[in-house]
């Protein structure tokens, strides 16, 4: 009778492993990974509510700040000839200088990623 509830218990230990190897529990989605990037779309809306008073999108010429059509192509900025990265665009948008306002008090983090991405698309 013991040898029975044993044979039986190896099979069934057996099934088992079988099936958890066969049905790996599922990752989730990198939805952090795709956030951080921002969004092009969003970005532009929110371009067009906070930053086209003073930028052009369309074009490289100055409105009250320098257009910003092409500005990734470019590859430095027009007023301090800075390299044109995620960061430095990041950091320009939060902080100003003596022309810009300063906008990390009026977007949020992911906002401002999402305008960094619109405005890579120019």
């Amino acid at each position: 009778m013991k040898r029975n509830y044993l044979v039986l218990g190896i099979a069934l230990l057996g099934m088992a492993v079988a099936v958890v190897a066969q049905d790996p529990a599922p990752k989730p989605a990198p939805k952090k990974a795709a956030a951080a990037k921002g969004s092009a779309t969003k970005g532009k809306e929110l371009f067009d509510q906070k930053c086209g008073i003073c930028h052009f999108a369309d074009s490289d010429a100055k409105k009250i700040g320098p257009g910003l059509k092409g500005i990734s192509k470019r590859g430095t900025f027009t007023v301090n000839n800075n390299k044109v990265t995620d960061d430095n665009l990041k950091t320009w948008i939060e902080n100003g200088d003596a022309l810009m306002p300063p906008f990390k008090d009026v977007l949020e983090e992911q906002q401002i990623r999402d305008v960094i991405a619109y405005v890579k698309t120019l």
